[in-house]
């Protein structure tokens, strides 16, 4: 039964409100936050990496069928309660070890007017794409557990923005649309064929401008890193395929 039939059956007239080798090479590397602010250069390389974390966190819990705090992993489903014209929504979790779920609550009480109707639908469909979502959700988990095990592996899928013939400089901006456990430095470590130690002296050096701490940070969406290639660096040969994946 199409999602749309079974919401109204649910709630009828809801009237909603509402890894490379480590390479040496002359290339300053500028990061930049602050992505309201334009880049002025010109002859831009412009590459978007998409950086994808595998793994949901996995929050520890007092365990009723193992007596001890333990691992539970997300799986994907959604439970639904309706009671008149309130709702309540949990994701449901299950025990590494026993398979005992846990119910983690999405919200609770909540006024079916109040919630809005794309909302509405991916919860009664299950939808993939909307729970994988809140099962990244560390806010919500941390309410809930004082111990979360997040992981640092990702997928990463690299496309080319624009490409003047005669690019003198690249742009990586990168796109995390769930929160991402793994440093900046590894990023560009494990990507670009530079080992940490020569990020770290590039930036001591000042040919990364930034705050003395951005690249032991988590990656954030929205990240610009704009690279200058000099000295007669072979961009084509070396740099444009760590860039661009090609």
């Amino acid at each position: 039964m199409p999602c749309t039939a079974l919401l109204s059956q649910l709630f009828p007239h809801p009237g909603h409100r509402h890894a490379v080798p480590a390479r040496v090479f002359s290339c300053p590397i500028l990061v930049d936050f602050q992505t309201e602010h334009q880049d002025t250069m010109c002859n831009l390389l412009r590459v978007q990496w998409t950086i994808t974390p595998r793994t949901a966190p996995q929050p520890w819990l007092a365990c009723n069928g193992c007596g001890e705090l333990r691992a539970f992993q997300a799986s994907g489903k959604i439970r639904l309660n309706a009671n008149g014209r309130k709702l309540d929504a949990w994701l449901i979790y299950r025990c590494l070890i026993c398979d005992k779920s846990w119910n983690r609550p999405i919200f609770e009480r909540q006024n079916v007017r109040d919630i809005s109707p794309p909302v509405l639908e991916a919860l009664q469909c299950n939808d993939p794409q909307w729970i994988r979502a809140e099962t990244f959700n560390l806010e919500a988990l941390r309410s809930r557990s004082q111990r979360i095990d997040e992981f640092p592996d990702f997928d990463i899928e690299k496309r080319i923005r624009d490409e003047p013939t005669d690019w003198a400089a690249a742009e990586i901006y990168l796109t995390v649309p769930f929160p991402a456990s793994i440093r900046l430095d590894r990023l560009l470590a494990s990507e670009l064929g530079l080992s940490r130690s020569m990020l770290q002296k590039l930036h001591d050096g000042g040919q990364i401008r930034a705050q003395s701490d951005l690249l032991r940070r988590r990656l954030r969406n929205g990240t610009r890193i704009v690279i200058e290639c000099r000295d007669g660096f072979d961009r084509e040969r070396l740099w444009k395929p760590a860039m661009t994946g090609l």
